[in-house]
């Protein structure tokens, strides 16, 4: 079993990590996660970038993927759709929950909620991820 600490230490140096995105649990039903939104988030001022939305929404349903996996398999996604809801503003923590709606032999569905700490959901985000055999 990957703990959320082997996850988190799989993104540091890499764009999440850079992020700041922190992986605080994980199993292969359900993946969470959370970001500090802070000024370097930003397209606007006190306004989180959309990209930024969709990397930490990524990250946790390939993460969900890497779980799922068969031995020696690796993961990119091939396709992500994403629903934009609410601002998430500066100084707050955004709060990332990916589930699997479809495990396959050659194709993993996850779709990622994320939200601020009241509840209020921030985007929705559905992701394919491709299942790439073992050499």
């Amino acid at each position: 079993m990957i703990l959320p600490e082997r996850l988190s230490y799989l993104a540091t140096g890499m764009f999440p990590g850079l992020l700041g995105l922190r992986v605080v649990e994980a199993t292969p039903e359900c993946i969470r996660g959370e970001l500090d939104v802070t000024d370097r988030h930003c397209t606007l001022p006190g306004r989180c970038h959309g990209g930024v939305l969709m990397t930490f929404a990524d990250t946790l349903g390939a993460a969900g993927t890497i779980l799922n996996l068969p031995e020696g398999a690796g993961t990119s996604t091939i396709e992500s759709k994403t629903n934009f809801f609410a601002l998430a503003p500066v100084g707050q923590t955004i709060y990332g929950e990916a589930i699997p709606l479809h495990r396959g032999r050659t194709t993993q569905v996850w779709q990622t909620r994320v939200t601020l700490k009241d509840g209020k959901p921030v985007a929705l985000v559905i992701q394919t991820q491709i299942v790439m055999a073992g050499k």
